[in-house]
């Protein structure tokens, strides 16, 4: 039960709720980010390039061995295609990122900044020692009485 109990408390505290949706999202971004990777950035690469789709471009080590129509053993082949595709991929999502921290690092000095030319609250003075205001006290009747 005691290990239970402290599943629970790790599982539902809020660091690891933050993380949890900040995994969902970021599964969520990188969809994103792959298709305009494969649907509009690699295409028009291509097209710069001849017409080339990049996820075909592969390099073939060794044929198919066919008896007619049936395959016997299959071609080997190093597809470098498709890992061009994931690298450029993985570029813009590191570059999508590295501008969303920059731009939430810039937000939080500029809030720092305001935080810090805000001008001081002056200090309320520290109250008087019970000996002083006695002190005070007795001075005040001294001079009521002269």
């Amino acid at each position: 039960m005691a290990l239970l109990k402290e599943f629970k408390e790790f599982a539902l505290k809020g660091n690891v709720m933050d993380m949890a949706i900040g995994v969902v999202i970021g599964g969520a971004f990188g969809k994103i980010i792959t298709s305009l990777v494969n649907d509009v950035i690699m295409p028009l690469i291509g097209a710069l390039l001849g017409n080339v789709n990049f996820t075909e471009l592969k390099w073939t080590v060794r044929e198919a061995v066919m008896n007619g129509e049936e395959v016997v053993k299959e071609a080997v082949t190093v597809s470098y295609g498709n890992f061009i595709q994931v690298t450029v991929d993985f570029i813009i999502v590191a570059l999508c990122i590295f501008l969303v921290v920059k731009a939430i690092n810039k937000a939080s000095a500029l809030a720092k900044k305001k935080e810090e030319e805000k001008p001081a609250e002056p200090e309320a003075p520290a109250p008087k020692p019970d000996d002083v205001i006695l002190l005070e006290e007795i001075r005040d009747l001294l001079k009521a009485k002269k």
